[in-house]
């Protein structure tokens, strides 16, 4: 599969239009719980759970666009989605949701000649669903 019309939403927005990368990502603990009877060999278990969303942006500053949109979601934990394609949630089109922590933003970023993008991942807060329909 070649990603070529990926889907994000954050707090109800479709930023779609400004995304040009965007990773789920999740990952559980390692705890040991090795013991003699393991004779030798180590022996591991999932903890805690934790995720992020990492994005990559074409800022915006008109009105209405990205950064008035994400602005005032600074610090606070909102809802995402995300989806493989911008068609129909199916098994085919599966959708990731949950909610972020937008815990950075980065308005203004850039060399002179570079096209204004902006970087940021978000941890997850709470438990991060997949769902096909």
């Amino acid at each position: 599969m070649v990603l070529t019309s990926e889907y994000l939403s954050i707090s109800g927005n479709d930023l779609s239009a400004f995304t040009r990368k965007c990773e789920v990502a999740v990952e559980v603990e390692e705890k040991d719980v090795t013991t003699y009877s393991s004779l030798g060999w180590k022996v591991v278990i999932g903890g805690l759970k934790s995720g992020s969303l990492a994005i990559e942006w074409i800022t915006d500053f008109a009105a209405g666009q990205l950064d008035a949109i994400m602005w005032p979601l600074f610090g606070t934990v909102v809802p995402f989605e995300v989806r493989p394609t911008q068609a129909v949630v199916g098994t085919s089109n599966p959708k990731w949701t949950g909610s972020c922590l937008v815990k950075e933003l980065a308005p203004i970023s850039g060399s002179i000649g570079d096209e204004a993008t902006q970087g940021v991942t978000f941890p997850t807060s709470g438990a991060v669903t997949r769902a096909t329909s």
